[in-house]
């Protein structure tokens, strides 16, 4: 039975907006957190986590210094593992949706990170979520899974896809 559901697709298709569209449209109970720009007079400055139960915290800074960087950000794991997977976990305590924008770069080099995602994965929980277009093998394993559904979005398929995650969702909702 397909219990998780991820989009992929190419930077600004519209991944982040079309999960919260599909969220009010559903009305279950959720958990999780999206990822969002923090911009600065009009440029990106950095990415921020915002959880369903409206806590935030930094995801990543232009120019901070970190062991950890994709292109010219430094990637901060604390309010990640702190805020976002604690938020993951009080999902997985109910029967709550799971939310996770997204399974990218910058979220792949918590170890903490990966291990909530194989957990969530792994439970009686459904999954929405995003998840990166470029190969890499942990998430490459999760698109492999005989219990998910992978969407490529694009401009032109987004309202067949939100059809699709929407029917494949009330469908799981009514065999309860």
């Amino acid at each position: 039975m397909i219990k998780n559901i991820f989009i992929t697709g190419l930077p600004g298709c519209g991944k982040t907006t079309l999960i919260k569209e599909i969220l009010k449209e559903l009305k279950i109970p959720a958990k999780g957190f999206f990822t969002e720009e923090i911009r600065k007079e009009g440029e990106r400055v950095g990415f921020k986590i915002v959880t369903l139960s409206k806590k935030e915290g930094i995801l990543a800074e232009k120019g901070f210094k970190s062991p950890y960087r994709v292109s010219k950000y430094g990637v901060i794991l604390k309010d990640l593992e702190e805020i976002g997977i604690k938020e993951i976990e009080e999902g997985l305590k109910g029967d709550f949706l799971i939310v996770v924008d997204e399974i990218g770069k910058m979220e792949l080099f918590s170890n903490k990170f990966r291990e909530v995602i194989l957990k969530a994965l792994d439970s009686k929980n459904k999954i929405l979520g995003t998840i990166m277009l470029k190969e890499n093998q942990f998430c490459d394993k999760i698109k492999q899974r005989k219990d998910t559904k992978v969407f490529y979005l694009t401009r032109e398929n987004r309202e067949e896809v939100k059809k699709e995650i929407l029917w494949h969702f009330q469908s799981l909702q009514k065999k309860k």
